[in-house]
């Protein structure tokens, strides 16, 4: 008789964590099956591709669609970027995107959820904008060429950066 495991995801998010919340995020988003979509590299130089212009055309755009982000370092390997996203409390006022109505003598202020769950994205937060970006580009590239397929691996990677030395390193 066979045996079946019941397959459970797990986050790899750090439990809690408000990824709306100002600072620097270290993101890395690997290419569909690692395929090497965005260029490749030659004498130890990479040359983007296309599709790696298109990449590099959408991180470029984050800022104007989340105007709480501020996008740094950027690099498109063959079949990975990594790059640095900076999140700003100017444009959505952190923990007031929601507003009830003040009763005199006793304001009341409803704060909008910080921790993303399944089917409830946050404002401005790293996974909002990263699928967003992920997004745009696979619209881009089915745009270019309908039969192309999947761009991205399911899911990212990112690591919180918590100092200006980690930034600088």
């Amino acid at each position: 008789m066979p045996v079946y495991f019941e397959h459970t995801r797990h986050s790899i998010r750090l439990p809690g964590y408000d990824y709306a919340s100002s600072g620097a995020y270290f993101v890395t988003i690997c290419a569909y099956e690692r395929e090497c979509l965005f260029g490749e590299t030659v004498n130890g130089e990479m040359r983007v591709d296309e599709i790696g212009r298109i990449v590099w055309d959408c991180w470029n755009q984050i800022p104007e669609h989340f105007p709480n982000t501020i996008t740094d370092e950027f690099i498109a390997m063959p079949n990975h970027i990594h790059g640095i996203i900076r999140i700003t409390d100017a444009a959505y006022g952190r923990g007031t995107a929601c507003r009830a109505p003040t009763v005199r003598g006793a304001p009341t202020v409803r704060r909008a959820p910080t921790t993303e769950r399944f089917g409830k994205p946050v404002i401005g937060s790293i996974p909002t904008i990263v699928r967003g970006f992920k997004s745009a580009v696979t619209k881009r590239v089915n745009e270019m060429n309908p039969l192309f397929g999947p761009v991205w691996q399911r899911n990212y990677y990112e690591r919180v950066i918590r100092s200006d030395v980690e930034l600088d390193a």
